[in-house]
């Protein structure tokens, strides 16, 4: 199979050619060959590369999560370095438009230092091009949607570089996120927290069912569906992938999307694990396993796994296990807990065993267990979950409530699909 970079530079370059261009990236932008697009692009005669934007842990990847990422000139690759997760998380009209100037209004001496003046004033092409990981709760999709949203005002083309669902893209799971009531930067859009679709597929949807092909350039700066201007989209896609792959059928090396996505099956438990988040229990970061491993001070790992496995979920097994984060939550402290083990992952549903293990520690240890209400909802993407748990509902009937509406965003992605 061939990325979306390859085809890029294989059968589109027209695409880019002559043209100033703005890559929004990080270590994951590269082609089949681990070759980087920031140095394709730079390398290549016909290309004029003149500003990098980084998502959620920056171009390079160094930054944890929630980590403020400041803008910076980029002395080894003589570009300025803009931060779509510090002093802004969409670019405004002169980081677009006028790249100069904003360089002056955030550091008297960067403009021109490391490129001619005259070369930065504007961006004439964006694309976008990095590894999304197939949940919902992920900023990298929010920092592409608002990206589509900034150019279609500047009226600039924007282009997605294609990449695999590395956790297939059919399977889907959880429930489809109220909007605008529980909008936010980790899930904008109504769609399920395990979606199925491609970053290409995603800003297709976004583009054609959520901003508006009628919205002037002034309804950019407001909210509510329908209110943007629709981008001037390119969606370069991805040869011989099939959906139902996983990422380690594609043979394409695995690259960290982000500190604490290690590998693939960080990535296959994360759409149910990423809840944790919203509870006072650690997901394990902090450690080598974050989200396989997960507990507290307070829990016995080998009374929970006892009860977890007496449940019997499809293609999973709990193994007790102890840890110590080295930083996040309860760093520097003993945690009781269980590490995930994937038996079956073509069974296994992440977002129902975390409801599972959740209620588990609710029956073992009551009110030490606090839900937090803001955050978890907004991981959800609805309150109605965390409310059916503090009523009692078992899980098994909060999962089946949400399946009519998984067939009907099923059906609702169907015209944006680019793979049979």
């Amino acid at each position: 199979m061939k990325l979306g970079v390859d085809v890029l530079f294989e059968k589109h370059l027209d695409l880019i050619r002559g043209k100033r261009v703005g890559l929004i990236t990080n270590p994951t932008g590269v082609d089949g060959a681990l070759g980087s697009i920031i140095d394709r692009c730079r390398a290549h005669p016909e290309v004029h590369l003149v500003a990098l934007y980084g998502p959620e842990h920056g171009v390079r990847g160094n930054a944890q999560a929630g980590e403020y990422v400041a803008f910076y000139l980029d002395e080894q690759l003589r570009l300025p370095v803009f931060s779509l997760y510090g002093q802004s998380q969409k670019p405004p009209p002169d980081m677009l438009t006028n790249i100069d100037a904003y360089m002056r209004a955030f550091d008297t001496q960067a403009a021109g230092k490391t490129v001619e003046r005259g070369q930065l004033q504007a961006v004439d092409v964006m694309v976008f091009d990095q590894q999304d990981i197939g949940t919902r709760v992920y900023t990298y999709i929010a920092t592409m949607a608002y990206a589509m949203q900034a150019v279609a005002a500047a009226g600039i083309p924007f282009i997605v570089l294609d990449r695999p669902n590395p956790i297939n893209g059919v399977t889907l799971e959880g429930p489809i996120l109220e909007y605008p009531r529980h909008s936010s930067f980790i899930g904008l859009y109504p769609v399920p927290l395990r979606h199925g679709m491609t970053a290409g597929e995603l800003a297709r949807m976004f583009n054609e069912k959520f901003f508006s092909a009628g919205a002037s350039a002034n309804d950019a700066a407001a909210s509510g569906l329908g209110v943007f201007r629709q981008a001037e989209l390119t969606v370069v896609p991805m040869e011989g992938w099939r959906r139902s792959a996983w990422f380690d059928e594609t043979a394409l090396p695995w690259v960290l999307p982000s500190p604490n996505m290690p590998t693939l099956d960080t990535a296959t438990v994360y759409p149910g694990q990423v809840l944790l988040e919203g509870t006072n229990l650690s997901e394990g970061r902090g450690t080598t396993r974050p989200f396989e491993l997960f507990g507290a001070p307070w829990i016995d790992g080998y009374v929970l796994a006892g009860e977890l496995n007496a449940l019997r979920l499809p293609g999973v097994f709990f193994r007790e296990a102890w840890f110590t984060p080295t930083f996040s939550k309860f760093a520097g402290e003993r945690c009781g807990g269980c590490q995930l083990h994937v038996r079956d992952r073509a069974v296994f549903r992440p977002v129902a065993a975390t409801l599972a293990l959740l209620q588990v520690v609710k029956k073992i240890h009551g009110a030490k267990l606090e839900l937090h209400a803001d955050y978890f909802d907004k991981v959800m993407g609805t309150s109605t979950v965390r409310e059916a748990m503090e009523r009692g509902e078992p899980w098994e009937r909060i999962v089946a409530r949400w399946e009519q509406g998984l067939e009907d965003f099923a059906r609702e992605r169907a015209p944006f699909l680019l793979y049979g």
